[in-house]
């Protein structure tokens, strides 16, 4: 099937990323992941190209093209290139959202122009140690001051992905008591700079997967953050998480079904070359069979990632069809992956081989964003069950 998704101006794009990661990512990317982190500089590169300005209005410094297409096609190519880019996902799929719908003009002059020049770093920080998915249980606090200038923040967070590069932290915390008909009531949100005396950094988490990536936990003690970085009116912040979930859950779905694409193409390599009993382990029928299956199962999870692509772009993408399609695509992945290093025998066990790590990055795909037991229940609940 003709895949119809993309344009010129995309595959454009994806020579200039494919160019720049295989001459500025794969000679250090061992670095990285021994470091458990990118360098911020690299920020700063991805900047240039163009990278965080794809979406920003022109008016900010950036393109202006309101499209997920060009993430799309970054999901690819990473996965293609067994590379991560560190936090800079989260930078763009998960900060620009808020920015562009809660942001006033004020903000956005202030907020912009930094995140497209990469000056600004920004995450979301959302969980906390023992509340997991259920958001509605957060306990973090953010209290007016009495001269009413500025909140003042206290609490922590925990599995924040680039938390350590962060310059701005949107933080969910609570302004007001849950009621008994609504748990989810009291919940803002605050572009809180890192900067802030009482804001600290605790551990860089130690991950099975996604090592370049800088996980932290965060800790905020008496942080005072100004009002004009209230995002969006107060106790209202549940209602903006839940708009913007479909689109990070497309996000995980996408780049699951380009790690699945990516496995079979490092597997089909390896069998190709690899001998044993004196023949390729490619033209056993074992090997055939399997890489075939997977492919069947690839093309399957592409459809359905591109179909939620279209009805992102579209703003006709629904909570159920995101949940949708993050679950298959992540199942689908998992399987493939998983087949796809049993081909390359014990050197699939090292982290030397792109497979290995991909193995490792894939399997928080069925927990962040929520899990696949919570996928489920929103898509069955969209069936009337």
């Amino acid at each position: 099937m003709r895949r119809t998704v993309f344009n010129e101006d995309h595959e454009a794009f994806r020579e200039t990323i494919r160019a720049f990661i295989e001459g500025e990512v794969v000679p250090v990317h061992d670095e990285w992941f021994a470091a458990g982190q990118v360098p911020r500089e690299f920020y700063y590169k991805l900047a240039e190209l163009g990278v965080f300005g794809i979406r920003v209005p022109e008016e900010y410094g950036g393109a202006g093209i309101d499209s997920h297409k060009f993430e799309a096609v970054m999901y690819e190519e990473t996965a293609r290139a067994g590379v991560t880019f560190g936090g800079s996902g989260v930078h763009v799929l998960l900060g620009l959202p808020y920015i562009q719908m809660l942001a006033t003009d004020e903000q956005k002059k202030r907020y912009l122009p930094k995140f497209v020049t990469g000056e600004e770093m920004w995450a979301l920080a959302m969980t906390e140690p023992g509340t997991g998915s259920d958001l509605a249980g957060m306990k973090t606090t953010a209290k007016l001051s009495e001269d009413g200038t500025h909140y003042v923040l206290n609490g922590s967070k925990t599995f924040i992905t680039g938390g350590v590069h962060a310059d701005r932290v949107i933080v969910c915390a609570r302004t007001d008591a849950p009621t008994a008909e609504d748990r989810r009531h009291g919940i803002s949100l605050f572009a809180v700079d890192t900067t802030s005396e009482g804001y600290s950094i605790g551990r860089k988490l130690d991950k099975l997967g996604l090592r370049t990536s800088d996980t932290a936990e965060l800790a905020f003690v008496d942080v005072k953050v100004p009002v004009e970085d209230l995002l969006g009116e107060e106790n209202k912040g549940f209602y903006y998480l839940g708009q913007n979930l479909p689109s990070e859950r497309w996000g995980i779905a996408f780049g699951a079904y380009a790690q699945a694409k990516a496995a079979v193409r490092f597997a089909q390599q390896y069998v190709q070359e690899r001998t044993v009993f004196g023949k390729t382990v490619a033209s056993f029928q074992n090997t055939k069979f399997e890489l075939a299956a997977c492919q069947a199962e690839v093309d399957a999870a592409e459809a359905v990632a591109d179909r939620a692509l279209e009805a992102l772009d579209a703003g006709e993408l629904t909570p159920a069809e995101a949940a949708s399609a993050k679950l298959f695509c992540t199942e689908v992945a998992h399987r493939v992956i998983d087949r796809c290093l049993q081909l390359h025998g014990g050197y699939g066990f090292m982290n030397e081989y792109p497979i290995a790590r991909l193995y490792a990055d894939n399997r928080v795909n069925r927990i962040y964003g929520g899990t696949s037991e919570v996928m489920k229940s929103i898509i069955a609940k969209s069936m009337g069950l």
